[in-house]
């Protein structure tokens, strides 16, 4: 039997799970609004992370846990902080806008 131009028997991969798990897609568009907002943040601040899209997209997966659209997970294990202090006025002057800081 022919295999036209494949290199012959190719090993079989086994698919691996995502690392948090599956969740089913927003079908009902739930939390469609939520996701709409944060988009056009990220887009009117041209991808910078600011702090307007953080709590965007905290309030999305926020939206998407109360509706069981994803498992329950503390904020912490997502990436975002317990209680983000807020920063003085000093604390902005010192870099550019938009400019991430280690």
């Amino acid at each position: 039997m022919s295999t036209f131009g494949s290199p012959g028997a190719l090993p079989t991969t086994k698919p691996t799970p995502p690392q948090r798990g599956s969740f089913p897609l927003d079908h009902d568009g739930e939390c469609k609004h939520v996701m709409t907002t944060y988009l056009a943040c990220i887009k009117r601040v041209k991808g910078v992370n600011e702090d307007e899209c953080r709590s965007l997209a905290k309030a999305y997966l926020a939206c998407r846990m109360e509706r069981n659209l994803m498992a329950k997970d503390d904020f912490k294990n997502l990436g975002f902080k317990e209680n983000e202090p807020a920063s003085t006025p000093a604390e902005a002057e010192k870099g550019v806008k938009g400019e991430l800081r280690w």
